[in-house]
Protein backbone atom coordinates (compact mmCIF):
# COMPACT_ATOMS: atom_id res chain seq x y z
CA UNK A 1 0.00 0.00 0.00
CA UNK A 2 1.27 3.47 -0.98
CA UNK A 3 2.89 5.41 2.06
CA UNK A 4 0.46 8.52 1.39
CA UNK A 5 -2.91 5.79 1.49
CA UNK A 6 -1.27 4.45 4.73
CA UNK A 7 -1.15 8.11 6.14
CA UNK A 8 -4.79 9.00 4.87
CA UNK A 9 -5.76 5.98 7.13
CA UNK A 10 -3.92 7.41 10.01
CA UNK A 11 -5.59 10.40 10.36
CA UNK A 12 -8.76 9.05 9.50
CA UNK A 13 -8.99 6.93 12.70
CA UNK A 14 -7.13 9.90 14.70
CA UNK A 15 -9.29 12.71 13.83
CA UNK A 16 -12.33 12.39 16.67
CA UNK A 17 -9.50 12.45 18.94
CA UNK A 18 -7.76 15.50 18.08
CA UNK A 19 -9.04 18.59 20.55
CA UNK A 20 -11.74 20.88 19.24
CA UNK A 21 -10.88 23.59 21.87
CA UNK A 22 -8.75 24.07 24.53
CA UNK A 23 -10.73 22.14 26.81
CA UNK A 24 -11.00 19.33 25.01
CA UNK A 25 -8.72 16.85 27.45
CA UNK A 26 -10.19 18.38 30.63
CA UNK A 27 -13.95 16.85 29.88
CA UNK A 28 -12.37 13.77 28.19
CA UNK A 29 -10.57 12.80 31.68
CA UNK A 30 -13.96 14.61 33.55
CA UNK A 31 -16.19 11.78 32.06
CA UNK A 32 -13.25 8.74 32.54
CA UNK A 33 -13.55 9.77 36.08
CA UNK A 34 -17.66 9.75 36.32
CA UNK A 35 -17.53 6.50 34.25
CA UNK A 36 -15.03 4.92 36.86
CA UNK A 37 -16.83 6.22 40.10
CA UNK A 38 -20.42 5.05 38.97
CA UNK A 39 -18.48 1.60 37.79
CA UNK A 40 -16.83 1.76 41.41
CA UNK A 41 -20.04 2.33 42.97
CA UNK A 42 -22.00 0.08 41.71
CA UNK A 43 -19.29 -2.97 42.20
CA UNK A 44 -19.36 -1.91 45.79
CA UNK A 45 -23.27 -1.98 46.64
CA UNK A 46 -22.89 -5.95 44.99
CA UNK A 47 -22.78 -8.62 47.67
CA UNK A 48 -19.60 -11.20 47.61
CA UNK A 49 -18.07 -14.06 48.89
CA UNK A 50 -14.58 -14.37 49.64
CA UNK A 51 -11.91 -15.72 51.80
CA UNK A 52 -9.62 -13.36 53.94
CA UNK A 53 -7.86 -12.49 57.44
CA UNK A 54 -9.60 -11.45 60.41
CA UNK A 55 -8.11 -9.60 63.46
CA UNK A 56 -8.28 -11.12 66.48
CA UNK A 57 -7.30 -9.97 69.97
CA UNK A 58 -6.15 -12.19 73.24
CA UNK A 59 -7.60 -10.52 76.18
CA UNK A 60 -5.56 -12.07 79.60
CA UNK A 61 -4.23 -10.93 83.05
CA UNK A 62 -0.76 -9.73 81.67
CA UNK A 63 0.52 -9.32 85.72
CA UNK A 64 -0.35 -13.23 86.06
CA UNK A 65 0.11 -14.51 82.70
CA UNK A 66 2.83 -13.93 79.63
CA UNK A 67 2.71 -15.26 76.11
CA UNK A 68 5.43 -17.42 75.36
CA UNK A 69 5.83 -16.54 72.16
CA UNK A 70 3.79 -14.39 69.71
CA UNK A 71 -0.02 -14.36 69.69
CA UNK A 72 -1.42 -14.87 66.45
CA UNK A 73 -2.76 -11.88 65.32
CA UNK A 74 -5.41 -12.76 62.67
CA UNK A 75 -6.76 -16.16 61.45
CA UNK A 76 -8.55 -16.88 58.12
CA UNK A 77 -12.34 -16.65 57.46
CA UNK A 78 -14.89 -17.00 54.58
CA UNK A 79 -17.23 -14.37 54.78
CA UNK A 80 -19.75 -12.98 52.72
CA UNK A 81 -20.61 -8.87 52.74
CA UNK A 82 -20.90 -5.89 50.31
CA UNK A 83 -18.27 -4.30 48.55
CA UNK A 84 -18.09 -0.92 51.48
CA UNK A 85 -17.71 -3.88 54.56
CA UNK A 86 -15.15 -5.34 52.66
CA UNK A 87 -13.27 -2.32 51.64
CA UNK A 88 -13.80 -1.24 54.93
CA UNK A 89 -12.18 -4.33 56.43
CA UNK A 90 -9.47 -4.18 54.30
CA UNK A 91 -8.60 -0.57 55.35
CA UNK A 92 -8.50 -1.59 58.82
CA UNK A 93 -11.34 1.34 59.26
CA UNK A 94 -13.29 0.84 62.82
CA UNK A 95 -12.98 -3.34 62.34
CA UNK A 96 -13.49 -4.72 66.12
CA UNK A 97 -10.82 -7.55 66.58
CA UNK A 98 -12.83 -11.08 67.63
CA UNK A 99 -11.70 -10.83 70.95
CA UNK A 100 -10.51 -14.43 72.85
CA UNK A 101 -10.62 -14.57 76.53
CA UNK A 102 -7.65 -16.33 78.59
CA UNK A 103 -9.08 -16.05 81.96
CA UNK A 104 -6.28 -18.91 83.60
CA UNK A 105 -3.19 -20.72 82.60
CA UNK A 106 -4.48 -23.03 79.58
CA UNK A 107 -4.42 -26.63 79.77
CA UNK A 108 -4.00 -26.83 76.27
CA UNK A 109 -1.40 -24.84 73.80
CA UNK A 110 -3.93 -24.14 71.21
CA UNK A 111 -7.83 -23.81 70.21
CA UNK A 112 -9.58 -24.78 67.26
CA UNK A 113 -10.80 -23.01 64.14
CA UNK A 114 -14.51 -24.12 65.54
CA UNK A 115 -14.30 -22.38 68.89
CA UNK A 116 -13.39 -19.13 67.44
CA UNK A 117 -16.91 -18.56 65.49
CA UNK A 118 -18.84 -17.04 68.13
CA UNK A 119 -16.36 -14.47 69.37
CA UNK A 120 -15.58 -13.80 65.46
CA UNK A 121 -19.44 -13.46 64.61
CA UNK A 122 -19.54 -10.95 67.83
CA UNK A 123 -16.65 -8.60 66.35
CA UNK A 124 -18.00 -9.06 62.74
CA UNK A 125 -19.50 -5.63 61.90
CA UNK A 126 -21.52 -6.17 58.01
CA UNK A 127 -19.71 -9.68 57.79
CA UNK A 128 -22.00 -12.52 56.83
CA UNK A 129 -19.06 -15.51 58.60
CA UNK A 130 -19.39 -18.60 56.37
CA UNK A 131 -16.76 -20.61 58.26
CA UNK A 132 -13.53 -20.62 59.38
CA UNK A 133 -11.14 -21.54 57.35
CA UNK A 134 -7.79 -21.37 60.04
CA UNK A 135 -7.84 -24.72 61.78
CA UNK A 136 -6.07 -24.10 64.71
CA UNK A 137 -4.59 -21.20 66.66
CA UNK A 138 -1.59 -22.14 68.70
CA UNK A 139 -0.15 -20.28 71.57
CA UNK A 140 1.83 -20.94 74.66
CA UNK A 141 1.30 -19.03 78.25
CA UNK A 142 3.07 -18.87 81.32
CA UNK A 143 2.82 -17.96 84.92
CA UNK A 144 4.48 -14.27 85.34
CA UNK A 145 6.68 -14.57 88.80
CA UNK A 146 9.56 -12.57 90.30
CA UNK A 147 12.03 -13.69 92.16
CA UNK A 148 15.20 -12.34 93.95
CA UNK A 149 18.57 -13.70 93.35
CA UNK A 150 21.80 -12.75 95.10
CA UNK A 151 24.40 -11.94 92.87
CA UNK A 152 27.84 -14.12 92.71
CA UNK A 153 30.97 -13.97 90.51
CA UNK A 154 31.37 -16.96 88.42
CA UNK A 155 34.01 -18.89 89.51
CA UNK A 156 34.74 -20.43 86.20
CA UNK A 157 36.51 -17.13 85.09
CA UNK A 158 39.96 -16.23 85.94
CA UNK A 159 40.22 -12.36 87.28
CA UNK A 160 43.58 -12.12 88.15
CA UNK A 161 46.57 -11.80 85.78
CA UNK A 162 49.38 -14.60 85.89
CA UNK A 163 51.55 -13.92 89.23
CA UNK A 164 48.14 -12.24 90.81
CA UNK A 165 45.54 -13.73 93.21
CA UNK A 166 42.03 -11.91 94.27
CA UNK A 167 41.97 -11.53 97.93
CA UNK A 168 38.63 -12.05 99.26
CA UNK A 169 34.97 -12.25 97.76
CA UNK A 170 34.25 -10.27 95.04
CA UNK A 171 32.06 -7.72 96.53
CA UNK A 172 28.86 -6.42 94.75
CA UNK A 173 26.33 -2.88 95.00
CA UNK A 174 23.68 -3.78 94.34
CA UNK A 175 24.25 -7.15 95.74
CA UNK A 176 21.11 -8.45 94.43
CA UNK A 177 18.87 -8.69 91.06
CA UNK A 178 15.00 -9.36 90.70
CA UNK A 179 14.08 -11.07 87.41
CA UNK A 180 10.34 -11.00 86.30
CA UNK A 181 8.67 -13.31 83.50
CA UNK A 182 7.93 -17.06 82.79
CA UNK A 183 8.26 -19.35 85.37
CA UNK A 184 9.50 -22.23 83.16
CA UNK A 185 12.51 -19.41 82.30
CA UNK A 186 12.89 -17.91 85.85
CA UNK A 187 12.53 -20.96 88.24
CA UNK A 188 16.20 -22.22 85.44
CA UNK A 189 18.08 -19.56 86.81
CA UNK A 190 20.88 -20.70 89.42
CA UNK A 191 20.98 -19.20 92.62
CA UNK A 192 23.28 -17.01 93.54
CA UNK A 193 23.13 -15.70 90.10
CA UNK A 194 26.54 -15.66 88.16
CA UNK A 195 27.87 -12.62 86.82
CA UNK A 196 30.74 -12.15 84.67
CA UNK A 197 33.66 -9.39 84.59
CA UNK A 198 34.25 -7.40 81.58
CA UNK A 199 38.03 -6.84 82.47
CA UNK A 200 40.07 -9.39 83.78
CA UNK A 201 43.73 -9.97 83.85
CA UNK A 202 43.67 -7.56 86.34
CA UNK A 203 46.94 -6.45 88.14
CA UNK A 204 45.65 -4.05 90.83
CA UNK A 205 42.77 -3.97 93.12
CA UNK A 206 39.57 -2.22 90.84
CA UNK A 207 35.47 -1.25 90.61
CA UNK A 208 34.31 -2.11 87.65
CA UNK A 209 30.50 -1.81 86.33
CA UNK A 210 29.43 -5.34 85.54
CA UNK A 211 26.63 -5.78 83.22
CA UNK A 212 23.71 -8.25 84.15
CA UNK A 213 22.58 -10.56 81.22
CA UNK A 214 20.29 -13.35 81.21
CA UNK A 215 18.51 -15.60 78.93
CA UNK A 216 15.34 -14.29 76.96
CA UNK A 217 15.38 -10.35 77.43
CA UNK A 218 12.70 -10.42 75.14
CA UNK A 219 10.57 -12.22 77.90
CA UNK A 220 12.24 -11.31 81.21
CA UNK A 221 12.75 -8.18 82.83
CA UNK A 222 15.74 -7.32 85.64
CA UNK A 223 15.48 -5.07 87.82
CA UNK A 224 19.38 -4.26 87.24
CA UNK A 225 21.16 -3.65 84.17
CA UNK A 226 24.52 -3.40 85.77
CA UNK A 227 26.25 -3.86 89.49
CA UNK A 228 29.68 -2.12 90.35
CA UNK A 229 31.77 -5.12 91.65
CA UNK A 230 34.71 -4.12 94.13
CA UNK A 231 37.60 -6.78 93.76
CA UNK A 232 40.88 -6.56 95.77
CA UNK A 233 44.01 -7.98 94.07
CA UNK A 234 47.96 -8.91 95.38
CA UNK A 235 50.96 -9.26 93.46
CA UNK A 236 52.29 -12.90 94.13
CA UNK A 237 55.47 -14.09 94.81
CA UNK A 238 57.17 -17.23 93.63
CA UNK A 239 59.63 -19.68 96.01
CA UNK A 240 60.70 -22.80 96.14
CA UNK A 241 62.25 -24.92 99.52
CA UNK A 242 64.20 -28.45 99.99
CA UNK A 243 62.18 -30.86 101.76
CA UNK A 244 63.37 -34.31 103.34
CA UNK A 245 60.29 -36.00 103.31
CA UNK A 246 59.92 -38.20 107.24
CA UNK A 247 59.25 -42.09 106.13
CA UNK A 248 55.91 -43.26 107.58
CA UNK A 249 54.33 -46.95 108.81
CA UNK A 250 57.20 -48.39 107.20
CA UNK A 251 57.05 -52.13 107.65
CA UNK A 252 58.86 -53.00 111.21
CA UNK A 253 62.36 -54.70 110.80
CA UNK A 254 63.21 -52.26 107.25
CA UNK A 255 64.74 -49.71 106.28
CA UNK A 256 64.28 -47.68 103.01
CA UNK A 257 65.99 -45.25 101.37
CA UNK A 258 64.11 -42.67 98.89
CA UNK A 259 65.44 -41.18 95.57
CA UNK A 260 65.32 -38.51 94.60
CA UNK A 261 65.99 -36.69 97.85
CA UNK A 262 65.65 -34.04 98.96
CA UNK A 263 62.33 -33.11 97.36
CA UNK A 264 61.66 -29.63 96.20
CA UNK A 265 58.36 -27.86 97.34
CA UNK A 266 57.05 -24.57 95.23
CA UNK A 267 54.88 -21.72 96.21
CA UNK A 268 53.69 -18.62 96.10
CA UNK A 269 52.57 -16.18 98.80
CA UNK A 270 51.33 -12.44 98.74
CA UNK A 271 54.40 -10.08 98.68
CA UNK A 272 53.70 -8.36 101.71
CA UNK A 273 54.05 -11.93 103.71
CA UNK A 274 57.15 -12.30 102.85
CA UNK A 275 58.95 -11.41 105.60
CA UNK A 276 56.82 -12.90 107.70
CA UNK A 277 56.48 -16.31 106.74
CA UNK A 278 57.75 -19.43 108.83
CA UNK A 279 59.37 -21.77 106.29
CA UNK A 280 59.88 -23.72 108.97
CA UNK A 281 56.76 -24.73 108.95
CA UNK A 282 56.95 -27.33 105.71
CA UNK A 283 56.60 -30.83 106.24
CA UNK A 284 56.36 -33.55 103.63
CA UNK A 285 56.17 -37.82 104.37
CA UNK A 286 55.82 -40.77 102.28
CA UNK A 287 53.76 -43.34 103.57
CA UNK A 288 54.10 -46.49 103.12
CA UNK A 289 50.43 -47.26 103.42
CA UNK A 290 50.62 -46.20 100.00
CA UNK A 291 53.57 -48.40 98.69
CA UNK A 292 52.90 -49.33 94.36
CA UNK A 293 54.80 -52.83 94.77
CA UNK A 294 55.00 -52.61 90.70
CA UNK A 295 57.29 -49.67 90.44
CA UNK A 296 58.44 -49.58 94.26
CA UNK A 297 56.88 -45.97 94.39
CA UNK A 298 55.13 -44.18 96.95
CA UNK A 299 53.45 -40.54 96.53
CA UNK A 300 54.96 -37.46 98.66
CA UNK A 301 52.38 -35.53 100.76
CA UNK A 302 52.70 -32.43 102.14
CA UNK A 303 50.98 -32.71 105.73
CA UNK A 304 51.97 -29.35 107.12
CA UNK A 305 52.64 -25.63 105.76
CA UNK A 306 52.42 -22.31 106.97
CA UNK A 307 49.79 -19.84 106.57
CA UNK A 308 49.12 -18.09 103.77
CA UNK A 309 50.89 -19.85 101.00
CA UNK A 310 49.14 -21.03 98.08
CA UNK A 311 49.58 -22.96 94.69
CA UNK A 312 51.99 -25.52 96.26
CA UNK A 313 53.56 -28.25 94.48
CA UNK A 314 56.03 -31.35 95.33
CA UNK A 315 58.47 -32.22 92.76
CA UNK A 316 58.87 -35.14 92.26
CA UNK A 317 55.32 -36.34 92.92
CA UNK A 318 56.29 -39.95 93.69
CA UNK A 319 59.59 -40.87 94.69
CA UNK A 320 61.45 -44.99 94.29
CA UNK A 321 61.86 -46.41 97.72
CA UNK A 322 64.78 -48.86 98.12
CA UNK A 323 65.34 -51.29 100.58
CA UNK A 324 68.46 -51.05 102.61
CA UNK A 325 70.48 -54.30 103.34
CA UNK A 326 72.17 -54.51 106.36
Amino acid sequence: MPFEGVKNIVVWFTKPFRPQTKQYWRVVLLCFVAASTFWLLNALNKSYSTQTTYPVKFIYNQQQLVPLKPLPEEVLVNVTAKGWKLLRKALRLEVQPAEIHIRNLPRNNYLLGSALRPALVNAMDGLQLNFVVTDTLHFNFDRKISRTLALQHDPKQAVAAENYEVVGPIKFEPDSVTFVGPSSIIRSFPSPYPVRLPNVGLTASAKLEVPITHASPELVAASLEETTATITVKALVSEERQLVPELVNVPKGKTYSIQPQPVVVRYQLFDDSVALLNRELFKAVINFANYNPQDSTIATELVQKPVGVRKITLQPQRVKVIPVQD
